[in-house]
């Protein structure tokens, strides 16, 4: 409630014709008028995880709910998600380098703990709590889908002035999305 995709997506349809579904308490009492005629979407900052909690409940309620195909998905959100399940699974703690009214960096922290790494959300080195690092080995950085490479290059040179660092890059999801051109742009 209150993100601009939602408010967005709820501008485009008539008054009613959309309810909004914030977590697996409203897909278990949602009541829609007419059940045999339903559809969803997902906003895509969404936890990949709780979003598939969430579809689990509307689809064994709503047998004939339509839904996006899978490729619909923002890469943009699960790539990251996928990455950071596994720097998390390696670190004890995980530092997200992102902006707190970022919904894709948030849930990047909210997967980090939920795999039993601590996890922080910091906009950029100066933020860091050096107290919150005692007794971590591992630290796992990443960043959200707006961070630049220099606050993720700051974040790192920081720690390396504290600490013994050395650098390893997890292989991850790779990405495969390509964007076409519109037909307009392609001829020009």
């Amino acid at each position: 409630r209150g993100h601009p995709e939602v408010i967005g997506t709820f501008g485009q349809v008539p008054e009613g014709g959309m309810t909004l579904i914030e977590d697996a308490g409203d897909a278990e009492t949602v009541a829609p008028a007419d059940p045999a005629n339903l559809a969803f979407l997902t906003q895509t900052t969404l936890s990949v995880d709780d979003t598939a909690g969430i579809i689990e409940i509307l689809r064994r309620r709503f047998p004939a709910i339509r839904g996006p195909k899978s490729e619909d998905i923002c890469y943009a959100t699960s790539t990251p998600q996928a990455a950071v399940k596994e720097i998390a699974r390696r670190s004890e703690a995980v530092l997200v380098i992102g902006a707190p009214n970022s919904s894709n960096s948030v849930r990047l922290v909210e997967v980090a703990e939920r795999e039993g790494a601590r996890g922080r959300l910091v906009g950029r080195a100066a933020d860091i709590d050096l107290a919150w690092l005692d007794g971590v080995s591992t630290l796992g950085i990443t960043a959200g889908a707006c961070a630049p490479e220099l606050l993720v290059r700051e974040v790192v040179d920081f720690l390396g002035l504290h600490f013994d660092v050395s650098e390893e890059e997890i292989d991850g999801v790779a990405e495969r999305m390509v964007f076409k051109l519109p037909a307009g742009l392609q001829a020009a």
